[in-house]
């Protein structure tokens, strides 16, 4: 069963556990757009498909908030609402080295490697490479590790793994972006905190979830 963290006629706002593929792909492993269509199937007693939009993802071996859209005209106007960066995500993440601006902002061109499925800082010249911005603020260091807060303003594939292995400080756990320790969580990135208009009562709709990583010993009691 998957945590539902808000549902109404519009919106699921759910938190999508790690380790989980967000669509099916040719691996056929189970994803989490097809449970939680079943899951609502069953709970609603709907007949026939039952229509759940996806306007955002996250990477399998990342956690926390995702919102899907239960109308067409939902996902058109949630969409258009990421699309005008009108559309808040806060992240939380572990750097594999302390970080030593308490806060900053990347601005990079990244371009994912479908065949390694790997994204790379590039040259803003280079072909297909697309503009990708975040910000960050550092929240503490700890052990030779650094905790820090994100907020992308763009959302390009493994757009954070991406940047902060490019200056350096690559997360926890990313062994594909250069972290050297595999964690109990995977990688050290959550999705932490969202903020969007509700695509159709229009009222400012704010969710926040934290990680456990404290339970795993990441990150010492009250540092985040």
């Amino acid at each position: 069963m998957i945590e539902t963290v808000y549902e109404d006629n519009h919106l699921l706002v759910v938190n999508k556990p790690v380790g989980l593929i967000v669509q099916a792909d040719s691996n056929m492993d189970s994803d989490l757009l097809t449970i939680l269509k079943d899951e609502l199937k069953e709970r609603h007693n709907k007949p026939g498909n039952v229509y759940l939009g996806l306007v955002h993802r996250l990477d399998r071996n990342v956690g926390g908030l995702m919102v899907f859209a239960k109308s067409s005209k939902a996902a058109s106007r949630l969409s258009e609402a990421i699309r005008e960066r009108k559309f808040i995500k806060h992240y939380l993440a572990i750097t594999q080295k302390v970080v030593p601006e308490p806060n900053g902002r990347l601005v990079s061109w990244i371009k994912k490697d479908s065949r390694t499925n790997k994204s790379k800082v590039r040259d803003h010249s280079y072909p297909g490479a697309k503009e990708a911005i975040l910000e960050f603020e550092v929240l503490c260091a700890l052990k030779g590790k650094t905790v820090i807060r994100v907020e992308l303003i763009t959302g390009r594939p493994h757009q954070i793994r991406a940047q902060f292995a490019h200056i350096g400080h690559p997360l926890v756990g990313d062994i594909k972006y250069g972290g050297h320790k595999r964690t109990k969580y995977k990688i050290a990135l959550f999705s932490h905190k969202l903020e969007f208009a509700h695509p159709t009562t229009k009222e400012t709709m704010k969710f926040e979830l934290k990680p456990s990583w404290q339970e795993l010993q990441l990150v010492p009691k009250g540092r985040l």
